[in-house]
């Protein structure tokens, strides 16, 4: 799906199912994007010590990317729990075309091997990237999201959804987003 149609189905949701008055319609609670954000291309290192980009690598329609790091208390936890959830809420069908990953906002700290563990505490199949800060931040900076280095730890609330045909994000869901919150918005994406 592209990004184009990707956008037309959210704002077709958000304005049929705005007008609904039946409990069994559910908003769409993303965010849609007026201009979606271009993904670069720039290499990052997977929890493999694969390179792996955003735009090269990525295999299913839908990829939910957040940026946080391991020592991360209060807001990583908790969105990577929501996604998690999320995760086993879907059928088979959408389960199988959407990915998750997590960028550190800390590589001074973070690393392939910890940022596996980490990962494996809510979801196996979770994809953690690492890489420089300077390629981080800029790869970080092009998604609209800012790291500061006198902050190794700060870190966007956002996840946002990689559309895989255009490299672009046209949605992005906020840290309060509940887990049947992401499951019907990307079921809603998914939906042809």
């Amino acid at each position: 799906m592209g990004a184009r149609r990707l956008l037309a189905v959210a704002l077709a949701s958000v304005v049929l199912l705005a007008g609904c008055g039946s409990d069994e319609q559910k908003p769409f609670s993303g965010r849609v994007l007026d201009t979606p954000y271009t993904v670069p291309a720039t290499p990052l290192t997977d929890t493999d010590g694969q390179p792996f980009s955003l735009v090269d690598d990525l295999d299913k329609r839908l990829t939910l990317v957040f940026f946080g790091y391991v020592n991360c208390v209060d807001i990583c936890p908790a969105v990577l729990n929501h996604l998690a959830s999320a995760m086993t809420r879907l059928d088979d069908a959408d389960r199988k075309q959407v990915d998750v990953v997590l960028v550190t906002s800390d590589p001074r700290t973070d690393t392939p091997a910890s940022l596996r563990t980490y990962l494996d505490r809510f979801d196996t199949s979770f994809i953690g990237l690492d890489g420089d800060f300077d390629t981080i931040r800029a790869v970080g900076l092009d998604l609209a999201v800012g790291i500061d280095d006198r902050d190794p730890g700060g870190h966007t609330t956002q996840v946002l959804g990689v559309e895989r045909e255009t490299h672009t994000v046209p949605v992005y869901w906020d840290a309060d987003t509940s887990p049947a919150q992401f499951a019907d918005d990307i079921h809603t994406l998914l939906e042809d």
